[in-house]
Formats: C-alpha cells, sequence, structure tokens
C-alpha cells in the first residue's frame, strides 16, 4: 500500500484532541501526532474495539521505533509498515485520519526536501486556468517553471494529495514536480517544470495532419505508454488519462501530468465527476479502478491522437455513450489511422479489463509497430 505524506500527521494537538477525532472508534482509524509528554518524539494513536490506543514513537539515532525492535528512517516508513502488518499494535493501520488544512503538510514537504521558498519563484503571467485555480509560467532561480496555485486552505488541502503523490514518481514522460510552496495562509503552490507547448490536445488541434505525420504520433503514444508503464510498475493508477492531461515539451517529448485523481492501485473514489468519455465502464459503474481502467483510457487517447485532438464518440450524445459501450460499441478508426494501431485500441476497449492488455505488453507492441513502419 502507497501512504500519501502529510495527510495522517496532525502535528502538536493533545491526546484528548487526537481521541475526539478518532471518534467513532471505527477499527484501524488512525493519526499521528507530537508526543506531549516527551518532546521530539511522535505518538501513533490508534482505534480499536471501541477505544484509542496510544503508542509512543521514540527518535533515537536518527531512527524511529515503537518497540526497539524495528527501526525506520522517517514517519513514511513506519506507517506504511504497520498498515501491511499489526506486528504487535491492536490493529493493522487501515484508514488515516486526514489532517484539515496544510500545516502539517507544510511541514511534511519541509521534512522531505520538497519546500521551495516563495522569495526565489517570481510569478510571470496567467498560461491556464482550472477549476481551482490558474496556472502561471514561474521563474525559479532563472529557470522557467509552471506554477498550479490554489488560494483556498479547503481546496488547498485537496492538492496536497497530488504534491504527495508527485514526490514519490520520477520519470522522463512524467511533468516532474521540482517543489511546493505551503503558505501560512493555506495557499499552495505547485511547481513544476515547464512544459513550453502546451496540453497534448491543443497541440494535435492547432497543427493538424498537413504538419504532424505519423511518426510523430506514434512518438506520441509511445511516450505517454512509456510514463504508464512506469506507473503501473510503482503500482499507481492515474484514473484521468486523457489527451488534455498530456503535456508537450520544447523539444517534442509527451509527459503525463495532472496527478489529482492518482492514487494508489485498486482503490476506490466518487464517479460523479468522472470525464464518461474515457472512463472504463466498471469504473464507472462499479468504482473499480486499476491500471486496466486507465488502459481503457488509453485506448481513448489513442484515438484523440490519431484523430488530432477530436472530442471522442463525435456526433454521439452524452447520454447514450454508457449504454452503447456496454453493449459492445466500438468508435471506427481515425482517417488514416493504421490498422495495426487501430487493433491495439481495440484491444484496449474489451468489456472485461482481464482481456485488456498490461502497458507493458502495449509498449511492446507500439515499439512493433514502430520497427515496422521504418522499414515500409
Amino acid at each position: 500500500m502507497r501512504v500519501l505524506s502529510g495527510n495522517w500527521f496532525h502535528g502538536k494537538i493533545t491526546r484528548e484532541q487526537a481521541e475526539q477525532l478518532l471518534h467513532p472508534h471505527e477499527d484501524g482509524l488512525y493519526l499521528v501526532r507530537e508526543s506531549t509528554n516527551y518532546p521530539g518524539d511522535y505518538t501513533l494513536c490508534v482505534s480499536c474495539t471501541g477505544k484509542v490506543e496510544h503508542y509512543r514513537i521514540t527518535y533515537a539515532a536518527s531512527k524511529l521505533s515503537i518497540d526497539d525492535e524495528v527501526y525506520f528512517d522517517n514517519l513514511m516508513q513506519l506507517v506504511e509498515h504497520y498498515t501491511t502488518d499489526a506486528d504487535g499494535l491492536c490493529t493493522r493501520l487501515i484508514t488515516p485520519k486526514l489532517m484539515e488544512g496544510t500545516v502539517a503538510a507544510r511541514d511534511e514537504f519541509s521534512r522531505s526536501g520538497w519546500a521551495l521558498n516563495m522569495k526565489d519563484l517570481k510569478i510571470l503571467q496567467t498560461i491556464g486556468k482550472g477549476e481551482f485555480g490558474d496556472v502561471t509560467l514561474g521563474e525559479h532561480r532563472g529557470n522557467k517553471v509552471a506554477v498550479k496555485c490554489i488560494k483556498h486552505d479547503a481546496t488547498a488541502q485537496a492538492f496536497v494529495a497530488e504534491a504527495s503523490v508527485m514526490t514519490q514518481l520520477r520519470h522522463n514522460n512524467l511533468v516532474q514536480l521540482l517543489g511546493v510552496i505551503v503558505e501560512e495562509t493555506g495557499s499552495l503552490y505547485i511547481v513544476t517544470e515547464y512544459m513550453a507547448k502546451g496540453s497534448l490536445v491543443d497541440y494535435l488541434r492547432s497543427r493538424g495532419r498537413s504538419v504532424l505525420g505519423g511518426e510523430c504520433l506514434l512518438k506520441f503514444s509511445i511516450d505517454v505508454c512509456e510514463a504508464m508503464e512506469y506507473l503501473e510498475a510503482n503500482n499507481f493508477v492515474h484514473r484521468d488519462l486523457a489527451a488534455r492531461n498530456v503535456l508537450v515539451s520544447e523539444d517534442n517529448i509527451a509527459k503525463v501530468s495532472d496527478f489529482g485523481l492518482t492514487k494508489e492501485a485498486s482503490s476506490t473514489q466518487d464517479t460523479g465527476k468522472l470525464p464518461v468519455k474515457w472512463t472504463a465502464p466498471e469504473a464507472l459503474k462499479e468504482k473499480k479502478f486499476s491500471t486496466k481502467s486507465d488502459v481503457w483510457s488509453f485506448g481513448i487517447l489513442l484515438w484523440e491522437i490519431y484523430s488530432f485532438g477530436r472530442v471522442p464518440y463525435p456526433r454521439m450524445p452524452l447520454k447514450d455513450v454508457v449504454p452503447r459501450v456496454e453493449k459492445g460499441y466500438k468508435m471506427d478508426p481515425p482517417d488514416g489511422c493504421s490498422p495495426a494501431v487501430y487493433d491495439l485500441m481495440k484491444i484496449c476497449w474489451e468489456l472485461d479489463p482481464d482481456r485488456r492488455p498490461t502497458f507493458k505488453q502495449l509498449q511492446e507492441r507500439l515499439h512493433h509497430v514502430k520497427t515496422k513502419e521504418l522499414y515500409l
């Protein structure tokens, strides 16, 4: 299980406050606080059989331990260990009690080395607008960067998870996090590498088939697939894969972005805001998200690439998409799309998730297509 940093750390709260936060007492609900009796140490608080147990986490010789038998480098490792095995605790850690606000997040990002200083960042101009805040072009110590600014504390807290996920991921085809700024006011700034050519969907639409050849479309497909193969290998599910969430760098490298929905594999979420045309049927209907639901979305993204940014299921009313897809409907190939690439789209759209390929298999198939096209 992947534990997102900071969410469960509540800083300087009392024993009584911790017990109030963990009420009603659901087994396995937990949080970590600073120890009030032993400054410098921590306390793990866990709900179990109708009461809250408090375990002192001692800090000695740069290591953390609950029982002086198993030692950890940081709180993240300790919490992750006890989510997989109770190992002497009253219960395994199951559900983190999320910290309200962003104070704990600021402390955690500072401890983990991801905190940036606001005085080193220069905000230039707005380059995009999102539902929760602007994306601006910035400059950090002389380098161009993209800055996602979220001004309201409640919304910022939701984006802490995005930044936490990004600290765990590093790949040439994922937009790289450079750091995070959390201000006392609750405002959050997520600073990432700057992608000069914008979103892939806009790039495809603005240039079209007169500028972009088949070799370029295949390269973008492989770039995205490599990013997704990396997420698959690290047990992450993106959940919102689409051409609008892929960005293009100055040197034409496609990189997957927008980790707002990225979670550990096989978790569930509210489906109210999901993009229907990109989301796998089992994710829409049963909230079942997995690498295989990402594979479905990748098939839609391939169709977007080869149609130069058209909206999927053209001329079909949104209300008709799910019923028709559940009966086996698959979109026709975009004009000029090779049969080999269209075959890949279709196997991504198998209704049974187990029959869809892995990203590793898709990557091998795409490289095979590339090799064949080179010799045509």
